[in-house]
Order: structure tokens, then C-alpha cells, then sequence
């Protein structure tokens, strides 16, 4: 083979390896697919570089392109992706974005949750929400605390046994003269009179505490004091913050019913519904339409104690909640209670109620983040 024919054969062979370098690199890019763009804040990136991969479900389905510093600084890293135009269906607007490592010293990648059946497709240019990633740094920061606190413990355990085995010796003395029965307390500790009687006492009072309750639910029906219940709206006060939650979430609501406390409740000190069939149309809203979690939030007007208008607020939001749960269809789980107490821009000297709907994932972080 001449030389000119060597020449052309491995001028052609690189061109070929090129050729193949471009497709792999740009398949790996995503340079010859339908891509679209999405963004996510993130307080911190922790390592994460650009052209990391981008997975769902443990399958990359894009690249990160690049990451903004926050304008003011204030504000979030924002990093932007492209991803496959095939994923529209499974991420969605509820999807989360999170920064995580491939293993314990791999390499940084941006995981992306699947959104829910009903929420809305995401388009180019959106933004999702986004959640902190597990930061091994700070694991080995909790362990060497915790190795701290372990050689702090076991100092202390020493210091501890010693005093137990000098307190166990002066056990054992004290132990031995009630055993032979010296002084009131050996005394009283071999007198089996005086067990006996301890036992009657304790089953007369276990009977008393019965008693106690079984009377407590007779008042609440007795012709005297029905009136009392009857007035306030409610029996048992432990019951309030049964189904309360400590704050709204974050997320805008589907909807929020508004009414005005004068409009629901007989008079401006009580829990008592006088016209709850206006929350009908909030029911009927529920029975019909999907919702992570609805909320009952109620506020008192300025007068009164400020304590007895957090109780009184607590007590309207349970009352609404129980007639909804009661009287409709749907998940009482769901329907959750805020008493808020007085609040000076209330709808009416009398305060108001709010029935605030969300959607479903954000009814669920809120729930879960409850019932733990």
C-alpha cells in the first residue's frame, strides 16, 4: 500500500472515531432531542456543577446548563436544566427538585420527583420547587458531636457507678434492719394488716376515679347544666386542638370561603352555629373537587380576654370542621383547624371564619409533617 493510500485510510478512520465522539457526546447532551428548560431555587448548590445529569426515578433525563447567583443576595441560586421533551408527562408543576451524591463520595446530580396525576404540565421557562439535599459534610459534623457527647456520657456513667455501688452498701444496711423487722418502716413492712388495708385503699380509689368520670358525662346531660353546653357550643374542651394545625402552608390555595362571625354563630362569646347551613356551599365545594387539605381558620374580634378569644376562636374552628366531617361526604382526616384568636382586621367585631382549600401535595407535606 502506498503511502498517500496509508494517509487517506487513517485520515478517514479519525474522521470516523470524530464522528462517533460527536454522536456519543451530543446524545449524552441531548444536542439531537426536543428539549425544553426549567428552573429551581436552591439556597445552596453544595457542589453541584454544570453539565451534571438531571434524573427521575433514578433515569437521567437532562443536563443542569447553569447556575445564577441570587440578585439581591437575598435571594436563591437559580439552576437552570434542559430536559427531554418525552418527560412532560411525569414532571409536572408539584414536582421537587433536590441536589444528591452518587453514593458517599460520588459525584453531585439533581434528582427531579414525579408530580401527581392532576397537576398541570410544565413549559419551557417554569420554575419548580425545591427541597435540600443530604449534605454528608454535615453528617460528619453530627457524628463527631456525637462521639462528644458519647466520651461525656461515659465520664459521667463512671462518676455515676461509683456513687451507686456507695449508695448500694447503705442499701443493704437499711434493707437488712426492715427485714428483721427494726424500726416504723420495718414495722410497717411485716405487718400484713397494714398491706392489706393499702390495698383496699387502692381499689376504692381506682373505683372513685370511675365514678369521677361516670358523673363528669352525666353533668354534660343534666337538665341544669345543658343549658351551659348548649350556650358554648361544645362539650369537652380537650378537644380543640385535636385536629389543629400550627400555620398555613406556603403554597397558594384552590379556594377560600370567608365568613363573617355574626353570620355563622348565635352570639359574639360562643361557638354555637345559628346558620350553618351556609357552609353547605363549602361542603358541597369538597364533595365534588379534589384537594390535598382544607383548613378552618377562625379569629375573635378585640373584646374580651385575650386567652378566652384563643379558646373561643380554637372552639368556632372545631365546630365548623365537626359539621362539615358530619353532615358531607368526605375525608375528616383532611379537613384540619386553626384558632388564631383575636385579630384587630377581622371581618366583623365578631371575627370571622376562613375555610382555606389546598391542593393536594401541599395538604400532604402538612398532614405528614402533623401526624410525625
Amino acid at each position: 500500500m502506498s503511502s498517500t493510500a496509508r494517509l487517506g485510510a487513517f485520515v478517514l478512520i479519525a474522521l470516523i472515531m470524530f464522528g462517533v465522539m460527536i454522536f456519543l457526546i451530543g446524545n449524552k447532551q441531548f444536542l439531537f432531542k426536543r428539549t425544553y428548560r426549567i428552573s429551581a431555587p436552591f439556597d445552596n448548590v453544595a457542589g453541584l456543577e454544570g453539565g451534571a445529569p438531571v434524573r427521575a426515578g433514578g433515569v437521567r433525563i437532562g443536563t443542569v446548563q447553569k447556575m445564577n447567583l441570587p440578585h439581591p443576595p437575598g435571594d436563591k441560586v437559580m439552576v437552570e436544566m434542559e430536559l427531554e421533551n418525552a418527560t412532560r408527562d411525569v414532571i409536572k408543576q408539584d414536582s421537587v427538585a433536590s441536589i444528591e451524591t452518587e453514593g458517599l463520595l460520588g459525584s453531585k446530580y439533581l434528582a427531579i420527583s414525579f408530580g401527581s396525576l392532576e397537576a398541570e404540565q410544565v413549559r419551557d421557562g417554569d420554575t419548580i420547587q425545591s427541597r435540600p439535599g443530604f449534605d454528608y459534610s454535615d453528617l460528619a459534623k453530627s457524628a463527631n458531636q456525637m462521639i462528644d457527647t458519647a466520651k461525656e456520657a461515659i465520664d459521667s456513667s463512671k462518676i455515676a457507678i461509683a456513687n451507686v455501688n456507695e449508695a448500694s452498701d447503705y442499701l443493704k444496711a437499711i434493707t437488712g434492719k426492715i427485714n428483721s423487722g427494726q424500726g416504723s418502716i420495718g414495722a410497717l413492712v411485716n405487718d400484713r394488716t397494714f398491706y392489706r388495708d393499702l390495698q383496699a385503699t387502692v381499689s376504692q380509689a381506682k373505683v372513685g376515679v370511675s365514678s369521677f368520670q361516670d358523673d363528669m358525662e352525666a353533668l354534660k346531660h343534666n337538665f341544669l347544666l345543658r343549658g351551659f353546653f348548649k350556650h358554648r357550643g361544645y362539650y369537652d374542651s380537650s378537644e380543640l386542638a385535636d385536629h389543629a394545625v400550627g400555620k398555613l402552608p406556603s403554597r397558594a390555595p384552590l379556594k377560600q370561603f370567608n365568613f363573617a362571625g355574626k353570620d355563622l354563630f348565635s352570639k359574639p362569646d360562643t361557638a354555637k352555629l345559628s346558620k350553618e347551613k351556609l357552609l353547605n356551599q363549602v361542603g358541597a365545594y369538597l364533595e365534588s373537587n379534589p384537594y390535598g387539605m382544607a383548613v378552618v381558620v377562625a379569629h375573635t374580634g378585640m373584646k374580651g380576654e385575650r386567652e378566652d378569644n384563643l379558646k373561643l376562636s380554637q372552639a368556632r374552628a372545631m365546630v365548623v370542621r365537626q359539621y362539615l366531617a358530619q353532615k358531607f361526604k368526605i375525608d375528616d382526616a383532611r379537613i384540619r383547624t386553626m384558632g388564631s384568636g383575636e385579630n384587630q382586621q377581622a371581618a366583623s367585631q365578631e371575627g370571622d371564619v376562613a375555610i382555606v382549600i389546598y391542593p393536594a401535595d401541599a395538604g400532604h407535606r402538612v398532614i405528614q409533617a402533623k401526624n410525625k
